[in-house]
């Protein structure tokens, strides 16, 4: 592994978190759309606005976790990119 190879994977990070941004976007307007004005469902009571609407805010909820863990991901591939030329360094000396 090389430094090079780091570009893949920060544009594939880069990519993921603007596809996440966006789907956050759709799901957060297309919940309003199930709010519908009546009693319990309105913009500060949402409690009989039925299960489509409580549908989207879970898997808002589910999407805006996975934007959570986001940077743990990163650092994650990060680390393994640093430990991979380290292990190529010392087996190039060992050569």
């Amino acid at each position: 592994m090389e430094v090079k190879d780091l570009i893949p994977f920060a544009l594939t990070l880069i990519v993921t978190g603007i596809i996440i941004a966006f789907g956050l976007q759709v799901q957060g307007d297309v919940k309003e759309d199930f709010v519908t004005g009546v009693a319990g469902c309105n913009d500060t009571v949402t409690t009989s606005c039925g299960l489509e609407y409580n549908a989207t805010v879970s898997a808002q909820e589910g999407v805006s976790n996975l934007a959570d863990k986001m940077p743990t991901i990163g650092l994650i591939g990060a680390i393994v990119v640093v430990i991979s030329l380290l292990i190529g360094g010392f087996a190039y000396l060992m050569k």
